[in-house]
């Protein structure tokens, strides 16, 4: 939790900070949900189209449905989304929405850990499908009494007279004109139950529920989404063939979860829209995380979140995190004491010690002289960002055409490389280069082509000079391939005149004559050509592809806490806990519990004086020691009680205090009971964390 309530000097401006980052992040969301409904789009297009043609099939009682119904074949879905399981949920959500607003209103969204036998899946099954249903007197009985859903029959035959009812309700409700504008949704919608996770059912449940489904398939309208996270194999592993062949599966695929990661990275942090960035490390610690632990888009997202919220909590210059126009306005409020949080930044020293003496001066004692060179900074960082992202996609289009992909095939490798380091001074920049000066005239064509492109639909405005040097070499190329032809021309009227040459002497003078040309190996036009486009391009990387940190003031826009990061997300169960039971200060924030050196608080919980008790011991712990030395903790700062029945109740709730605290201890997995003796426990962990 960020508290931005911040004390000190840092105070300054909190709100608007915490203004600024939840506008940021909702626009960055905003900007994602959108992304990621682009992608989904096709696939969730394809299944509208599968299960209209199931609905309309069942609506006209085609010859088609007809021959299904004949070998009882449910219609399905086989639906592979990837093991980024945890992304699915959002995936089903958007299916879900969808098909509610232009299929039918019955769905059902069932999970394997809901449904353990066919009983609790039939149960799961009504009781979604008769929220979903629209009309709740549709639950009433005649006297106009509510009838509980617990005391609905869970069977198929139940639902197929449920679903019967609704329709035949639903239409006989339904205006005539309303009908005819939403027919094909209204008159006996299909069912659709979607199962979340299907390598995770047990076999007996799916191959009972899909056995009594295909019995009642000619009266209820039902269409299985099996979700599928591995392979589309596992639902011939999970049925047999009996159980299968009573499935009509077609299959879809979504896109793959490293697609999407590269297009959430190419729309959020290959834009000048927002002018939050992350750094080299803490980017590569998230695709870190995604490659190796989860493949989860949704968990990238988040960690994207919470390194907006580290930097504009810990950073008190994150206030002049914002769009350009905004800049010049917060720039004039900055205090005395946030121009000095500039004049303290690294990238700003820098800057102040390639400057004249004068200018030295009035950047670190004239405030007002600060804010224009910080407002001038600021403005030049927005252009290197919009001009580096631009030259980026041109380098990524001759790199990733190159055969073997010395800087990577997806763009934010290349971006992790320009963010590392100057990455012109690369062995792989070398051989990228050496590659590319091999490329046929095609391809160079195809790429110059794409530069122009990227350059002209850029908000750079400097690259008006460079569209017209691009634009010039394809001029030169086109030229050049009429300069070929008429030398392919020229080349064989040669060699007839050479055979017309009777004279020896001269026949020998042509042949010493080209060979001498042949040794010399002069470069055609084409190479020529060929070196002068790659140099051209090597010298835009050099201009616009310098590393962040090489800018005055990046560290405003520009989160590098790589560490903090880490330790966020690369959870470490055991130190937390120690710190937590050790000094329960640090997260409890109560002043009573702060002690010094190895000293025991008594305003500690009881978990908290057993555990650091417990530290004081060796492998195996007595109980009852143990039990007197919490008492003495405990009743240190209270006053002894003569009344002996009272004292004796007093030891009653010490005694049942300390048997949860040690309870507890053995459930977090510090102590376990011991076999040697009965009234001690034995010691589980050792050394510091």
């Amino acid at each position: 939790a960020y508290d931005f309530r911040i004390t000190g000097n840092d105070a300054e401006d909190a709100e608007l900070r915490f203004v600024t980052c939840q506008s940021l992040w909702s626009q960055i969301k905003a900007q994602t949900e959108q992304i990621q409904e682009d992608l989904n789009k096709q696939l969730l297009d394809n299944l509208l189209s599968f299960l209209s043609r199931s609905h309309s099939e069942f609506q006209e009682k085609t010859t088609e449905w007809t021959c299904r119904m004949k070998f009882r074949e449910i219609p399905t879905a086989a639906l592979v989304l990837g093991v980024n399981v945890t992304d699915h949920d959002l995936t089903f959500r958007g299916l879900s929405d969808v098909l509610q607003d232009n299929i039918t209103p019955y769905i059902a969204l069932l999970e394997a850990k809901d449904c353990p036998a066919i009983k609790n899946l039939m149960q799961k099954l009504m009781g979604q499908l008769m929220n979903c249903d629209i009309d709740v007197d549709l639950l009433e009985d005649e006297d106009g009494v509510q009838v509980s859903q617990s005391r609905v029959r869970c069977s198929m035959s139940s639902l197929v007279s449920w679903y019967e009812s609704v329709t035949k309700k639903t239409d006989s409700e339904t205006p005539s004109k309303k009908r005819n504008s939403s027919s094909r949704r209204w008159q006996s919608p299909p069912v659709v139950v979607i199962f979340k996770d299907m390598e995770s059912f047990t076999t007996k449940v799916l191959q009972d529920f899909i056995v009594i489904s295909s019995q009642h398939i000619h009266e209820l309208p039902l269409v299985l989404i099996f979700g599928i996270a591995t392979s589309p194999m596992i639902i011939h592993r999970l049925l047999p063939h009996s159980v299968s062949s009573l499935l009509c599966i077609e299959l879809f695929q979504s896109l793959s979860c490293k697609e999407h990661l590269s297009t959430i990275i190419d729309k959020l942090l290959l834009t000048s829209q927002f002018p939050f960035k992350l750094g080299e490390k803490v980017l590569q610690v998230l695709i870190n995380i995604f490659l190796y632990h989860d493949f989860s888009v949704q968990n990238f997202i988040k960690g994207f979140q919470l390194c907006i919220v580290e930097h504009f909590y810990s950073q008190p210059l994150s206030v002049l995190c914002c769009q350009p126009v905004d800049i010049k306005k917060r720039v004039c409020a900055l205090s005395h004491h946030q121009c000095e949080n500039i004049r303290r930044l690294p990238s700003f020293r820098r800057y102040v010690e390639k400057q004249e003496s004068g200018k030295q001066i009035e950047l670190l004692t004239n405030d007002s002289f600060l804010k224009e060179e910080t407002e001038k900074l600021l403005d030049d960082l927005h252009v290197y960002h919009e001009n580096y992202i631009s030259i980026l996609r041109c380098l990524h289009v001759f790199t990733s055409s190159l055969p073997k992909y010395p800087l990577g095939k997806q763009i934010r490798e290349l971006h992790c490389a320009c963010l590392e380091n100057r990455v012109w001074e690369t062995e792989e920049y070398e051989s990228s280069l050496q590659l590319a000066r091999m490329l046929n005239k095609t391809d160079l064509v195809t790429m110059l082509q794409q530069c122009v492109e990227i350059l002209m639909s850029s908000s750079g405005k400097q690259f008006d000079k460079t569209v017209e040097k691009l634009k010039e070499f394809l001029t030169q190329f086109q030229s050049l391939e009429a300069e070929a032809s008429q030398e392919r021309d020229a080349s064989v009227s040669s060699q007839k005149e050479l055979q017309k040459k009777t004279d020896l002497y001269h026949l020998q003078k042509t042949l010493l004559e080209l060979k001498e040309s042949r040794k010399s190996k002069k470069l055609t036009k084409f190479e020529m050509l060929r070196f002068e486009v790659v140099d051209y391009i090597d010298s835009l990387v050099r201009k616009y592809l310098l590393p962040a940190d090489d800018r005055p003031l990046h560290e405003i826009v520009y989160f590098n806490a790589a560490a903090v990061l880490r330790g966020h997300l690369n959870a470490a169960p055991r130190t937390a806990l120690h710190t937590a039971l050790n000094n329960p200060h640090w997260y409890l924030k109560n002043q009573a519990l702060k002690c010094d050196g190895g000293s025991i608080s008594n305003k500690a919980p009881d978990i908290c004086i057993v555990y650091k008790l417990h530290l004081e011991c060796g492998r195996l712990i007595n109980l009852v020691d143990w039990l007197e030395a919490f008492s003495t903790v405990v009743m240190a700062a209270e006053e002894p009680n003569a009344d002996a029945a009272s004292s004796d109740q007093v030891d009653d709730i010490i005694h049942a205090r300390f048997i949860r605290a040690v309870s507890e201890l053995e459930l977090l997995g510090f102590i376990k009971p011991s076999k040697q003796k009965t009234d001690h426990v034995a010691r589980l962990t050792w050394g510091g964390c």
